[in-house]
């Protein structure tokens, strides 16, 4: 999954994990995600896919948080 995106991932090692987590989010919102070029899904496809997993870790941070208290 790799591109001339300009986003770049803070910890070079969690790429595969990011990668992983993205064809996990896809496979569950029904998105047909593959490995390599992916310019055929559309705008709002590859958007839901990125908006989910952000839903995500946001989640799983105010459930670490919540459990620190």
């Amino acid at each position: 999954m790799s591109g001339n995106s300009s986003n770049k991932i803070s910890v070079p090692q969690s790429k595969a994990a990011m990668d992983r987590f993205k064809m996990e989010v896809a496979s569950e919102i029904g998105v047909p995600l593959k490995e390599g070029y992916n310019g055929d899904l559309t705008s709002a496809q590859a958007g839901s896919i990125g908006g989910e997993m952000v839903k995500k870790m946001i989640k799983s941070q105010e459930e670490q948080m919540a459990g620190r208290q």
